[in-house]
This record gives C-alpha cells, structure tokens and sequence, in this order.
C-alpha cells in the first residue's frame, strides 16, 4: 500500500502534490489543512484521514478530529498535528502514543523521518504549503507491505531530487 503524507497545506495545495501522490492508496494530512476545498481535491486521488491543527477554524475543527488512529495494512497509525505538545519531538509522541506503529504529524513544518525504539516509524512530511521558515516546502511517501518494516522518504515540491 502507498500513502501520501502531507501537512501544513494552510489553504494552498500545489500541482506538485498531484503527480507525487497520483499513484498512492491512501492519503494522511497531519492538521492546519487551512480550507476544506483541500481535503476535497486531495480525495479526488485517494482516500483522506485528516486532522485539524492549531491555525484551523471553527468549520475543519467541527469536521475534523485532532488525532485519528487508523490501521492500513495492518499497521497500527497515529495521525496528529502534534501542537498539543508544543514543539514535537519523535519521543514525545512515542510516549504519548505507546500503541502505534506509526506516527505522522506536522505543526514544525521541519521534514523528519525518523525510527524510535527501533520500531515505531515517525513522519512529519514538512510544510506542504506557504513556504515558511526558510523550508522547501514537502510532502512524504510511505510504503507498507505486511510483515516488513514500512519504507518512507521525504519529496521536496519544486525541487529535484529526494530526501530520507
């Protein structure tokens, strides 16, 4: 199964996005969505589990929830814009949820990748919209196949090449 992973969209969803995601099965958008329109295109290409995040309004907050957990290809998921928590770290979110396998968040807008103890994959595909902080703006591509460790990698939009 290939899963899109985008965050900070903040209202602008770029071409970009279509032709990374335009083969993938199932899309997670870490939170701060910024419009509703956005969850509608990107489930044009496939299946959306969405969260809200501390820039969201009213209406995606009464549409969203703060964290999903879900399981695709048998793989326990965390979703979470992970505000609740400050600045995120991989070992806060393992601590605070314990059971998933996986964990994508977003709220930094810094692109990581990165495996705690030794199990538990942890995303935060970056900002994928508005250019903030100085950041290439990126979306994440995972891979999950049952009984292998799921496989990921960070993609910059507009820029060539790819990180993770």
């Amino acid at each position: 199964m290939r899963i899109g992973v985008i965050a900070d969209t903040h209202g602008l969803l770029r071409p970009e996005v279509f032709d990374v995601f335009k083969e993938v099965d199932h899309i997670l958008h870490a939170g701060d969505v910024g419009k509703w329109a956005v969850v509608a295109d990107l489930e044009a290409l496939a299946r959306v589990t969405a969260v809200y995040g501390n820039l969201d309004d009213v209406e995606l907050r009464q549409k969203l929830p703060q964290v999903a957990a879900l399981q695709l290809d048998g793989f326990d998921i965390v979703v979470t814009h992970g505000d609740q928590f400050g600045s995120p770290t991989p070992a806060a979110l393992h601590a605070a949820f314990p059971a998933a396998e996986i964990i994508v968040y977003g709220h930094t807008h810094r692109p990581l990748l990165e495996l705690v103890d030794r199990t538990v994959t942890v995303m935060n595909p970056g900002g994928a919209g508005p250019r903030r902080f100085g950041l290439a703006p990126s979306v994440g591509i995972m891979e999950l196949e049952p009984g292998i460790p799921p496989r990921a990698r960070i993609v910059n939009l507009g820029a060539k090449g790819l990180r993770g």
